[in-house]
């Protein structure tokens, strides 16, 4: 909540299925007001914006209701359970005419626009040789989550964004190639993926690869990108107010920045703020979300795991 308050947004109303736990986050966080249900937070004509943070499997059918309610909306990644949800939401979102995002904040923060920017210099590779000198590797890996936390449910989703990112800020399409290097299911829950890699082929030939891990014995979140005559690195590109450091290496040595410690969410919301306000264009859409769950549903696919199921009724 404190991107709200860093950015003068009023936070008017919440809505949760035990309206005490409501109350609760409402007082913690300075929310003006508690409803209900969710259906009378997204049709009360004093709210502008809806940010939905429910389960994944919630994401799809909570933002096609508040796209139909007229609401501008900025859902938590993933923005459907799968593709054929994801373009069910892309189809509300034009008929609404209102501002839809899926909440990659990192994207926002000087840490992640100065790598891309580096990445993107066509200082990497001998163009005469190679049609993309950029190799993106994006890593989110952390210990494990209690065992019942919702993430462990079958509607979850792979960190794959950066890799696309990377290529074209964020290629839109398919992706033409992945082949997963390994893949493993939690224990127990075998339609629940809990850790992967994947080699990722995009349109034109450019690659990449990610590796996802939920229950790693450290925090690692990296995104790196490598090319014939060096690399750049950013070491923490999730949490960036944590460890905003850059690092870049080439043949004439190293060199680390610093991008500032501010909040990525805070960049976030400024961005979609513009975007609702101004009309200033946002780098990811309804459009992207639908080829970012295009990407999801291949590699679940080629891992050999099964593609989310559908919640929209």
């Amino acid at each position: 909540m404190g991107p709200a308050a860093a950015t003068g947004h009023r936070l008017v109303a919440i809505a949760a299925r035990d309206r005490g736990r409501a109350e609760a986050f409402a007082e913690e966080h300075g929310v003006e007001r508690v409803v209900d249900s969710y259906d009378d937070l997204i049709n009360d004509p004093e709210i502008d914006v809806v940010y939905n943070p429910l389960p994944n499997g919630l994401h799809g059918p909570w933002n096609i209701r508040s796209l139909r309610a007229g609401k501008h909306v900025l859902s938590e990644k993933p923005s459907a359970s799968n593709a054929a949800e994801a373009l069910a939401v892309e189809k509300e979102v034009r008929a609404a005419g209102t501002t839809f995002m899926e909440a990659f904040h990192y994207l926002f923060h000087p840490l992640t626009q100065r790598l891309l920017a580096i990445a993107e210099s066509g200082n990497w590779a001998d163009r005469a040789r190679r049609h993309d000198g950029r190799h993106p590797r994006s890593g989110r890996q952390r210990p494990a989550l209690v065992p019942r936390a919702r993430r462990w449910r079958g509607d979850g989703s792979g960190l794959l964004q950066p890799a696309r990112t990377a290529h074209g800020r964020p290629v839109r399409g398919r992706l033409s190639r992945s082949r997963l290097r390994a893949a493993g299911a939690r224990a127990g829950q075998p339609g629940v993926d809990e850790w992967l890699d994947a080699d990722l082929t995009f349109p034109g030939g450019a690659t990449g690869s990610a590796r996802c891990h939920m229950g790693y014995d450290r925090v690692e979140m990296t995104f790196r990108v490598v090319g014939e005559k060096g690399e750049a690195v950013a070491h923490n590109f999730v949490q960036p107010h944590l460890d905003d450091r850059l690092t870049v290496t080439t043949g004439a040595g190293s060199r680390t920045e610093s991008l500032g410690n501010r909040s990525s969410y805070t960049y976030q919301l400024e961005a979609f703020a513009d975007a609702v306000r101004k009309g200033v264009p946002l780098p990811i859409d309804a459009e992207d979300a639908v080829s970012n769950m295009a990407l999801i549903d291949a590699v679940y696919t080629a891992a050999g795991l099964p593609v989310r199921p559908n919640f929209i009724l």
